[in-house]
């Protein structure tokens, strides 16, 4: 966890010199407020390991390690206004505390942003930092789209919704590792395993945010609790709900999807997956993809007490609460 903390101050003390224009006063502002919220910074604390890994110092990556959390906080602005969120990290989210237009020119310059990050990266790193970071935006992009698709269908099979989530959360954490390893100049099989590693982690990571999403305490998960169920989410719960429900249970799911009374709704599509031993099933999938993420991160070839750290978290994300 010390590495954890080191590499989140190292970010957050970077974040706190940013100097943003103070006009249009509408465009910067809402960053300010959003880049001060906080978070778990996990994807560029990811970056920073990655290089370290390698025997890297966490400094040298740590411009590509900003991007990565400008991208990620871009992609969470416009999250919101699709989602129509009210709260992020337990805060009024900027649609909401601005307006829907100010919030996608937010998000915009953000991502802009992030790729003149990137860009202070040596010269000599930039042409492969830049391939798989645009890969990874595209996939987010890509994802976020089967994500509003999925809302609108009515049959939504698991895999492809392991797929909607591998795109949407996963690629970010494997790309960021990645990145961080280009900079350390890790071989390519090195880099493809600790990919590997960050996707399989990104996985089981989606899989436990849906299960806070509706088990979650209010007071530490800082989010809405229920939103997926509020919004017909088609997440991994509801997916083995369908799967494991009688004819009727699954006449008490879709009549729910209708209810206007959103708290009993949530309370009710609950007690409907406690019944079905919902909460034990998506435990079994977040620790399978675990474990295959552990599998990569054991086969990388840097001693083992380099891979500490990334253990640490790993074990971190799984117990956390919010």
């Amino acid at each position: 966890m010390k590495a954890i903390e080191r590499h989140s101050r190292l970010i957050a003390e970077n974040l706190a010199t940013w100097q943003l224009p103070d006009f249009p006063e509408n465009l910067y502002e809402p960053l300010r407020y959003f880049l001060t919220i906080g978070g778990k910074r996990m994807r560029p604390v990811l970056t920073l390991m990655g290089a370290e890994l390698f025997g890297e110092k966490a400094e040298s990556a740590l411009h590509a390690a900003i991007g990565v959390e400008l991208f990620h906080n871009f992609t969470l602005i416009h999250d919101d206004i699709m989602d129509a969120a009210p709260l992020r990290r337990s805060k009024t989210t900027i649609h909401t505390k601005w307006n829907e237009n100010i919030a996608i020119l937010s998000g915009d310059v953000l991502m802009v942003k992030a790729y003149e990050e990137i860009c202070k990266q040596a010269p000599k790193h930039l042409f492969e930092l830049m391939q798989i970071f645009n890969k990874t935006a595209i996939e987010v992009c890509e994802g976020q789209q089967m994500d509003m698709d999925f809302e609108t269908r009515a049959n939504v099979e698991i895999p492809e919704y392991i797929e909607m989530i591998r795109l949407k959360t996963s690629v970010l954490l494997g790309g960021a590792l990645e990145m961080g390893a280009i900079v350390a100049e890790a071989s390519l099989e090195d880099r493809e395993l600790l990919y590997t590693f960050g996707q399989e982690l990104g996985l089981a990571f989606q899989i436990k945010d849906d299960y806070l999403d509706l088990y979650g305490d209010p007071k530490k998960f800082g989010k809405q609790i229920g939103g997926d169920v509020i919004a017909n989410k088609k997440t991994l719960l509801y997916l083995l709900a369908l799967e494991k429900a009688n004819a009727q249970q699954i006449e008490t799911c879709r009549q729910l999807e209708n209810e206007p009374d959103l708290l009993f709704k949530v309370e009710n599509m609950r007690k409907l997956f406690d019944q079905l031993e919902i909460p034990a099933a998506a435990h079994k999938h977040m620790e399978a993809h675990f474990n295959k993420g552990m599998l990569a991160l054991s086969k990388i070839s840097v001693k083992d007490e380099n891979k500490k750290d990334l253990i640490d978290l790993s074990n971190y994300l799984m117990a956390r609460e919010n």
